[in-house]
């Protein structure tokens, strides 16, 4: 099995690299092949006997997805993205990252004519308010932010390149990744991740919006999971409705301190300053709150039950174990 990863230098696609490498399977079959595709070099594992490809450049460069699909692929996890902050200050590169190559990739796989599995991560920026309190699978995408628009476009298209048979498709809305590990990026939702991460390891954390503010989310660990599901589930079970909503934990700002303090104590939380921002406030106040996602668990997707159980995770993974005295 030859497997193809865009995005593979991210957070969720190291990850999703370290976990397929330690497998040694997908779905049943042998890693025989990885490629590796992002806009810096992606770190490849060591393998024996697994042929391991590194790529970099623009996907939506001219020629750039034809020579990834060249090979074939058997799978292919489309995780490339500008995440949400950077799409809405810079319109040009979100459109050129986020539309551009990923009809590009899809394109390159329609002409090179053969059907492989293709797991495209989405968002629940795709939804737009007002909401109600528990957001059902049908309700309707209309997203309020140039992120959000651009994954939604690529929803539509997986949706209607799988209809045509050139590839079988799944979308996997993510809910926000936390907690996610490393220095902060340009995502307008980062603080979830920074005022747990920072205060864990002994730093000042700023909170940027009001703690009454909801949002659901999930683990790395659990973001890995759900590709890894995707990538095998049976086509005929997900239907024509191929983007799914992903199951996780929705809390309030205020609750995820709250399981701080539970987790690591109070003098983790004095290391969080409310500092309001209001071009991030003017971003998150318009994003999707509870959701339901009763199709995706009924079909075996499962994530965290607490955010106790997140920050957990997060220990486990990042730090071995112990909260660093």
């Amino acid at each position: 099995m030859r497997i193809l990863i865009t995005g593979a230098a991210g957070m969720v696609g190291r990850k999703l690299i370290a976990r397929l490498a330690k497998d040694g399977t997908l779905g049943g079959r042998k890693i025989g092949a990885f490629d590796l595709h992002d806009i810096v070099p992606p770190q490849a594992p060591v393998l024996d006997g697994v042929s391991i490809g590194v790529h970099t450049g623009d996907l939506a460069a001219p020629g750039a997805t034809a020579n990834l699909v060249a090979p074939r692929p058997d799978v292919i996890f489309h995780l490339a993205g500008v995440v949400s902050g950077e799409a809405e200050a810079n319109f040009d590169l979100g459109y050129r990252v986020n539309l551009d190559g990923t009809r590009a990739l899809f394109d390159a796989i329609r002409l090179a004519a053969y059907t492989p599995r293709v797991v495209f991560t989405s968002s629940i920026a795709v939804f737009g308010a007002p909401f109600p309190d528990i957001i059902p699978d049908e309700f309707h995408p209309t997203p309020l932010t140039s992120y959000g628009t651009q994954k939604l476009m690529g929803e539509a298209l997986l949706a209607d390149y799988t209809r045509r048979g050139f590839f079988d498709g799944i979308g996997i809305r993510l809910p926000t990744i936390c907690v996610r590990p490393g220095k902060p990026n340009k995502a307008a939702s980062g603080f979830f991740s920074g005022i747990i991460r920072e205060p864990l390891s002994g730093h000042e954390a700023i909170l940027p919006v009001p703690r009454s503010v909801v949002h659901t989310h999930a683990s790395p660990r659990s973001a890995v999971n759900f590709l890894i599901y995707a990538a095998q589930i049976d086509s005929a079970a997900v239907g024509p409705r191929r983007n799914l909503t992903m199951p996780g934990v929705a809390v309030s700002v205020g609750e995820q301190i709250e399981a701080l303090e539970r987790v690591a104590g109070a003098r983790a939380v004095k290391l969080i300053r409310e500092e309001p921002d209001e071009t991030i406030w003017a971003i998150v106040k318009g994003w999707p709150t509870r959701f339901e996602a009763r199709r995706s668990r009924e079909l075996g997707f499962a994530a965290e039950t607490s955010f106790d159980d997140i920050i957990r995770v997060h220990i486990e993974d990042e730090l071995g174990g112990k909260i660093p005295s």
